[in-house]
């Protein structure tokens, strides 16, 4: 096993200590410069050095606080994941009527992800990597049951309301919701270029936005 060095406070020439670094703070500096360089440079690509350089720190604090760099990576996953549910958490869905709560849960998650372009790459990185890391994490999975036990819900009282049909899986109500905003954002250099059209336009991703909410309750509707 070997030994980690950690950087011991350095005494300040006018005689007086340092303050110590705050564990916190350093470990969410060093979450923050994974993720831009992860996104940046994939799993594969990403240095540690620079991960440290990044944050400003000493390089060895990185194998402190995460071990080494794929449990650096499978933490910054388990913080972009946390990200997108904690927002749909505070939508409060089960209070709205049906089309209402599921409207806004597909406005939700579309705008996530136009805000946060390094999700998607994240994303389709760990894809490449088999899913190795979520597969690991003692957290993901437990993230996305409450969502789906909330869109079962909002389901069955759009049902007894008459306003979606029976028979709909909320697993594959919510990949469908997820997929057809996710592949527009991770496409929108390809599809712009075959269409002909800006897709990273302001009127065009809300074209599509308002596409994806009628398309889905349409779909929904009996």
């Amino acid at each position: 096993m070997s030994t980690v060095w950690l950087e011991m406070p350095k005494r300040r020439s006018n005689g007086t200590k340092p303050q110590r670094r705050d564990p916190i703070a350093t470990r969410s500096k060093l979450l923050t410069a994974a993720r831009r360089e992860f996104a940046q440079s994939g799993l594969a690509g990403a240095r540690v050095d620079e991960i440290a350089a990044r944050a400003g720190v000493n390089k060895q604090l990185v194998y402190h606080y995460f071990g080494d760099k794929d449990a650096l990576y499978l933490a910054v996953l388990e913080w972009v994941y946390e990200e997108i549910r904690a927002q749909e958490r505070t939508l409060n869905l089960e209070g709205l009527p049906p089309e209402r709560a599921i409207k806004k849960l597909i406005e939700s998650s579309f705008d996530h992800l136009a805000l946060h372009p390094d999700f998607i790459v994240l994303l389709n990185d760990e894809n490449r990597n088999s899913a190795r890391h979520v597969r690991a994490s003692l957290k993901i999975e437990d993230m996305h049951s409450p969502l789906v036990s909330m869109v079962s819900k909002i389901l069955k009282e759009g049902v007894r309301a008459g306003t979606f049909r029976k028979g709909i899986n909320p697993v594959h109500l919510y990949i469908s919701i997820a997929g057809l905003s996710y592949f527009f954002f991770s496409n929108t250099p390809t599809l712009s270029a075959i269409f002909g059209k800006d897709l990273t336009s302001a009127a065009a991703k809300r074209a599509r936005r308002k596409h994806v909410v009628d398309l889905v309750l349409q779909a929904l509707r009996p």
